[in-house]
């Protein structure tokens, strides 16, 4: 049976039971919830831009899309957006989820922390980022009703902390790979939690490359 908070329905299929128990198992409480409300949030942007979207690809996007920064899915070389990615992939292949559904789900997750591009694609990808840039940096805030708000945290609580441990949990998934916050969102995170941590410059790369002009 679905579960419904704000007026969205959690899909009850077999599928999106599996994923939320292998989330659940994988990830501590404050990415678990923070997951689950990305899922709400996208779902209500949708709802509200009337966009047609898969309920269940958005709750996979929405659900994988932190995996990367644990230990148990956490390469050594890859952003953790592409781990979480992979990790989405792989258990949708296992359920025979047809590769241009699966294909929207690693972008979606993939680019999630860039701003500016996943808005202009389909509504899988547009949604989740719109849903974690809605939970992380509270952009849209405005566009949630009160109602909806409280009644997606009173399901899946924001510690009363959740900022400065949302940062902690993407430095702790990162710091082991500075090299994979290159061009993107994460270089901040370090620059704050690591002091050993020195940013990559990109023109710095371009003038001391072995092109001789």
């Amino acid at each position: 049976m679905s579960q419904i908070i704000a007026g969205i329905p959690v899909p009850g299929s077999a599928i999106v039971n599996a994923a939320t128990e292998l989330v659940r198992d994988t990830e501590d409480d404050l990415l678990y919830n923070h997951s689950r409300r990305v899922f709400f949030w996208a779902a209500l942007t949708g709802e509200r831009r009337g966009l047609k979207y898969d309920p269940e690809l958005l709750y996979m996007g929405a659900m994988f899309h932190d995996m990367g920064l644990t230990e148990r899915y956490s390469s050594t070389d890859q952003r953790f957006e592409v781990d979480g990615a992979n990790t989405a992939r792989d258990f949708l292949k296992s359920y025979g989820v047809p590769e241009r559904d699966i294909e929207d789900v690693w972008i979606a997750i993939a680019l999630h922390t860039t701003p500016g591009i996943p808005q202009h694609m389909r509504p899988t990808i547009a949604l989740v980022t719109a849903g974690v840039e809605m939970d992380v940096l509270g952009i849209a805030y405005d566009d949630f009703s009160q109602e909806h708000r409280h009644q997606v945290c009173a399901c899946h609580p924001r510690e009363a902390n959740f900022k400065e441990n949302i940062i902690d949990h993407f430095a702790n998934g990162i710091i082991r790979k500075p090299l994979t916050t290159f061009g993107n969102v994460k270089a901040d995170v370090l620059s704050l939690k690591d002091p050993t941590y020195r940013r990559m410059n990109f023109c710095s790369i371009i003038l001391g490359s072995q092109w001789p002009n």
